[in-house]
């Protein structure tokens, strides 16, 4: 995502259940997202410093001989599984080796 709007935009899109996996709060029976300021505010918190050695630490652990890593995720079209929610995948490539690090496919979310 590019800027504050755009983070709050896709955060107001997710259903239901995607609301309920990423914790967000429940009013009168429905997840509610953070509003754009309070997303914006909480990623100005977040001390740099620490997210790049967090980062770090994930990629050498994953990704010993890859400077940077590939993070994608989809949204299959028309498959679904037998109690009708879609699937999504997700997989981290290395840049230099082209090795696909991990991957994963769920259906958890209608």
């Amino acid at each position: 995502m590019r800027g504050y709007k755009a983070i709050a935009a896709w955060a107001k899109d997710l259903k239901s259940r995607a609301r309920e996996c990423f914790g967000c709060r429940r009013e009168n029976k429905k997840y509610v997202v953070p509003s754009e300021s309070i997303i914006r505010d909480v990623l100005v918190r977040v001390d740099p410093v620490k997210l790049n050695l967090a980062l770090q630490q994930w990629n050498a652990t994953f990704a010993t001989e890859d400077q940077s890593l590939a993070i994608d995720g989809k949204t299959m079209r028309n498959a679904v599984d037998e109690a009708g929610r879609q699937t999504h995948i997700m997989s981290v490539v290395g840049h230099e080796t082209t090795l696909c690090i991990t991957r994963k496919k769920s259906a958890r979310y209608p």
